[in-house]
């Protein structure tokens, strides 16, 4: 659930989201980007230039209510929507998408994904790494493996997370905060709006950052001398984010003001769909991978009022908005536009007209990045409790983004307990999708 009134997410079972330490903050300018830039000197040679935006539904959208619905099943399954056609013979969505139903040769629906897991945190780990939650180890998420195997193509973050972290979830795990996102909370569509790290805090003149930047250097003389290397190392991050503060480009990458009036209204002037317009310029400025993590899924009460009056519309406006101002600009084909969360909801309505937890079915979107599109993998059964036809496990999304992204899945990285963990454990990419 979110809190409208504190801005923060909790979750059913009234768990705040974790709060996370943001490493490597530089004191002199407010700064917190030097370690988490610091994967750009590990970063491996150049790669196809596939790029990506996760559509995070957090806390778990229906399936029977979005993209899987059943016309035909009893009241108390199919609920208070009706649904409507698509240009995919066959396929029908909730009368809310009127503009993803106009737009599915854009995407391509997976109305088969399984998974066993029920409990949010557990769920959202699987769901954004593609491995179990297990106590012992914390996997890293999709963006954080590609900030690490992929070079920066600009002086930008790798890896961006729009809205906070989903449950606790969505950083490095046990690779450590090098790889973590550069994290942006709060409304992009709001006058006013600063990304810290980006915009200068209280109006400081970059003229004092400067200054800022040689005193730093001064000071630091006596570290140098005795931890030589590694102060030269964490320097030359500290440059980069200096460089980056001081970027015209990033600033204008974060600058929505800058998009025409049409544009941002035709994305929906909410949270959501401005989040969806700055990860499409984030994308353009060189991004590799931008999570936008939207809450309010979690409708054990009200599921119907609730989508009906600001989920179903906003998800309709922005991800469509998002897929054709993409393919419209011809980024579409180079940036895959993924929508999930980490569960569905249950099939029979309970007795205070929501839906619970339900990871047995779900819905997932996935298109664009060298992906097909305008296609349907797989059905579930009359009553969308579990796959009929071509069950897809986690590890398979999990799989197909790293295909998409050139990665072997099968490279093994080392944890701080010097154990060997593959980057996938055995996730086959949907062949379908290919």
């Amino acid at each position: 659930m979110f809190d409208v009134e504190t801005g923060s997410t909790r979750n059913c079972e009234g768990v705040n989201r974790r709060e996370f330490l943001r490493v490597g903050a530089l004191t002199a300018f407010g700064l917190s980007l030097p370690a988490i830039l610091r994967h750009e000197a590990l970063a491996s040679g150049a790669r196809k230039p596939i790029s990506a935006i996760l559509l995070w539904m957090n806390g778990g959208p229906s399936q029977l209510d979005t993209f899987d619905p059943k016309p035909d099943a009893p009241a108390e399954i199919r609920g208070e929507f009706g649904s409507i056609p698509t240009k995919i013979p066959g396929l029908r969505v909730t009368e809310y998408f009127p503009r993803l139903a106009a737009c599915v040769d854009r995407y391509s629906v997976l109305r088969s994904v399984t998974s066993p897991d029920n409990g949010h945190e557990t769920a959202t780990h699987y769901l954004l790494t593609g491995y179990k939650f297990t106590p012992a180890i914390e996997y890293p998420s999709y963006g954080s493996v590609i900030q690490r195997e992929l070079s920066s193509r600009s002086e930008m973050p790798g890896y961006v997370l729009l809205g906070g972290y989903p449950f606790g979830y969505g950083g490095a795990g046990y690779m450590g905060g090098t790889y973590n996102p550069f994290t942006i909370e709060g409304n992009p569509g709001n006058d006013g709006f600063r990304v810290r790290d980006v915009s200068l805090r209280g109006g400081v003149p970059l003229e004092r950052v400067r200054r800022r930047q040689t005193l730093l250097h001064a000071l630091d003389g006596f570290q140098r001398e005795v931890e030589a290397s590694e102060v030269k190392a964490m320097d030359s991050f500290q440059e980069k984010a200096y460089a980056l503060v001081t970027s015209p480009r990033a600033k204008e990458a974060f600058d929505l003001s800058r998009e025409s009036p049409v544009l941002r209204e035709r994305y929906g002037l909410t949270n959501f769909g401005q989040s969806c317009l700055l990860s499409r310029r984030l994308i353009e400025s060189g991004v590799r991978f931008v999570t936008v993590n939207a809450g309010g899924w979690d409708t054990h009460q009200d599921n119907f009022s609730s989508l009906r009056s600001a989920r179903l519309p906003e998800v309709d406006l922005g991800y469509s908005a998002l897929l054709e101002d993409l393919h419209a600009r011809g980024l579409l084909e180079s940036t895959l536009v993924i929508w999930m969360g980490e569960f569905g909801r249950t099939p029979k309505v309970n007795p205070s007209a929501g839906r619970d937890h339900w990871g047995q079915a779900m819905t997932v979107c996935m298109g664009g990045g060298g992906l097909r599109t305008g296609i349907v993998v797989g059905e579930t059964n009359e009553r969308a409790e579990e796959p009929k036809t071509r069950p897809i496990r986690v590890e398979d999304i999990a799989a197909t983004i790293y295909h998409a992204f050139g990665i072997d899945a099968s490279k093994e990285y080392m944890t701080p307990q010097n154990r060997p963990v593959r980057i996938n454990y055995d996730g086959e990419p949907v062949r379908e999708l290919l």
